[in-house]
């Protein structure tokens, strides 16, 4: 049988940080554990650091945005998977580069959570209308 350890937090356990992205931002492991809010009318990419094992970011659609789209994006690329769930629909990440909040499909409220065990990236999210959030392999 096997014995699991279980640390608490409770100052983690207390609230989340929230913070607002409006500009091209490269995360840090310092930034895992906050909420992002994406506000900007015009979508930016957001660059993830590199896996670490544990590492963890939520980001939400917090305002419309329409001239272009929020970009999540691997640092290394090729190793974010998981489901996302747009309109009722499963959509499928495998192997990708990037999670995207498509500019004008997008609702307030649609949001992802993405970790990483330390060798790739999970994640998993909702978007309200179809072709909100997408998952791509550009390169």
């Amino acid at each position: 049988m096997a014995v699991l350890t279980h640390v608490n937090n409770d100052v983690v356990r207390i609230k989340n940080d929230v913070d607002s992205v409006s500009a091209a931002v490269t995360l840090t492991a310092a930034d895992s554990g906050k909420w992002y809010e994406l506000a900007a009318s015009a979508g930016v990419t957001v660059t993830l650091p590199a896996v670490e094992s544990g590492l963890h970011f939520r980001f939400v659609v917090a305002n419309a945005f329409d001239t272009s789209n929020y970009i999540i994006d691997s640092a290394e690329g090729d190793n974010i998977d998981g489901i996302l769930v747009v309109n009722g629909a499963s959509v499928a990440a495998s192997g990708e580069d990037q999670i995207n909040f498509v500019a004008s499909a997008e609702s307030v409220g649609d949001f992802i959570d993405i970790w990483s065990d330390g060798s790739k990236w999970y994640v998993w999210g909702i978007g309200n209308s179809a072709g909100s959030i997408t998952a791509t392999d550009p390169s």
